[in-house]
């Protein structure tokens, strides 16, 4: 018998994404792997056996002491894998909310001063122990509803210095709050205020001092890029990924979230782990991605806060053949902390089946962060779950509201019953 020191039981059904060890397209995104009235026992932080409860006495034996979870008839998924946050930041811009709300753009607001760059100045005002505990509180509310990996972006401080701290804070955070961060180098995110007259300067800056230091010191897995009109040019952003690639660092692009930037397309050419937004990638390019084998990172709350509020092309991706993952876009300007009101909007706004958004907010996500043993419940993986109190998977995309009773990982309570 298999030996486990955790039991969940009582559920109406069990989500275990198992399949394949690669993203998921087209029809495989809705197998879910779901097992009727189920059971899953966990030993030592990994998930051992997944059953029905039935088989669970001839099959499990329980070591001393070991914890036995009441699902409550509810529906256990793999934790969510949230494959998009700014959660490290100073600050909020809700003052700029009535500049939104009457037309004023994300880049405009820049522009002035605002935006990006009030969050910038907030930032490096902030001591550590400042940023540390404003994330921590971000990230525990996230646990809540039941995120248990996700990855953090730096890119609110824009110089050397203030980027290599931002991210040297993401292992601490980590051990924290218990939950799985992938750090990602994000310092073009825009052009660094003081370099706003010379932005190849600052791209030289990027490219010959910070991405060989973050790779020398470990600090990040990926290197991202806003290649969008009055960011960063297909043509500086390329320079600046080729040189994290060159460098070991996995690719990511915030591409096409405003306009067609050929941010896609160049994701495309350089084979990038995923091409996030893409609110204006058209067919083309997204035939594209699904040849490349891009993970297409959709953030349909962040289209909904734009200015006009656009619709995430979810549905068009997945039917494109391209793998679709979600993320919350956490940030100050799209301030989001709940996965199950992003997989509730990807699909009443991004069409999406509730099926497909759970395999989004899961598998996919976690092949979009570079994170092998998560966004599944199957044996081996890591014990990443939540129980949520409704009877089958498809009340995640259809509630807005519903709260998990229950959050492990690793096989403990991140958010206890």
């Amino acid at each position: 018998m298999i030996a486990a020191d955790l039991v969940v039981r009582d559920l109406a059904e069990a989500a275990t994404l198992d399949g394949p060890a690669s993203p998921r397209t087209g029809g495989a995104m809705s197998e879910l792997g779901v097992v009727p009235r189920a059971a899953v026992a966990v030993d030592r932080g990994r998930v051992v056996w997944v059953g029905g409860e039935r088989a669970l006495r001839r099959s499990v034996r329980l070591r001393a002491g070991a914890r036995i979870v009441e699902g409550g008839g509810g529906t256990l998924v793999p934790g969510f894998v949230d494959a998009h946050t700014h959660v490290l930041f100073a600050g909020d811009r809700a003052h700029e909310l009535p500049l939104k709300v009457t037309g004023a753009t994300y880049a405009e607001i820049a522009r002035r001063g605002g935006g990006l760059y009030s969050t910038v100045r907030a930032t490096r005002r902030a001591s550590d122990a400042e940023l540390l505990r404003s994330a921590a509180g971000r990230l525990a509310r996230m646990a809540a509803w039941g995120t248990t990996s996700l990855e953090v972006k730096s890119g609110y401080a824009l110089d050397h210095a203030g980027e290599l701290r931002l991210l040297r804070l993401v292992p601490r955070l980590a051990r924290a709050t218990g939950l799985r961060l992938v750090p990602t180098y994000l310092g073009a995110h825009a052009v660094a205020p003081e370099f706003l007259r010379r932005p190849d300067a600052y791209v030289d800056r990027i490219v010959r001092a910070t991405l060989p230091e973050v790779a020398r010191r470990g600090l990040a897995r990926f290197c991202d890029v806003f290649c969008e009109p009055g960011f960063f040019s297909v043509r500086q952003s390329e320079r600046i990924l080729r040189a994290a690639r060159r460098l070991g660092l996995g690719l990511k692009i915030h591409a096409d979230e405003f306009v067609l930037s050929g941010g896609a397309r160049l994701a495309a050419r350089l084979g990038a782990t995923s091409a996030d937004h893409l609110l204006a990638t058209p067919s083309s390019d997204r035939q594209r991605l699904a040849g490349a084998g891009v993970v297409a990172v959709m953030l349909p709350l962040t289209g909904w806060t734009a200015a006009p509020p656009r619709r995430s092309p979810a549905r068009e991706m997945v039917d494109a053949g391209v793998a679709v993952a979600l993320g919350t876009d956490c940030s100050p300007n799209s301030w989001v902390e709940a996965m199950p009101l992003v997989l509730a909007a990807a699909v009443h706004t991004g069409r999406l089946t509730p099926a497909e958004a759970l395999t989004a907010a899961t598998v996919n996500a976690a092949h979009a962060s570079g994170i092998e043993d998560a966004g599944v419940v199957r044996a081996g993986a890591s014990a990443d779950f939540s129980v949520f109190p409704v009877p089958s998977t498809e009340r995640l995309g259809y509630r807005f509201d519903v709260r998990p009773t229950c959050v492990y990982r690793q096989g403990k309570p991140v958010s206890p019953p």
